[in-house]
């Protein structure tokens, strides 16, 4: 567990030590509490056949 002072520059972005994940989903609180979750982002496996048809339709309607 880490614990230090972090503080917002002028454009109120605050910097965090060591982070492992490029990208945090933000619970802000009304009291002040801050949640930080890491989320990564990846690519799906497969595009579904209704997105295909979709972009089929329109290459021919281009």
């Amino acid at each position: 567990m880490k614990d230090y002072v972090a503080y917002l520059d002028n454009k109120k972005r605050i910097t965090l030590r060591g982070a492992t994940y490029q990208y945090y989903n933000v619970k802000e609180y009304g009291n002040g509490c801050i949640i930080l979750e890491p989320r990564e982002l990846s690519v799906s496996k497969s595009i579904s056949s209704r997105t295909l048809a979709d972009m089929d339709r329109a290459v021919s309607n281009f």
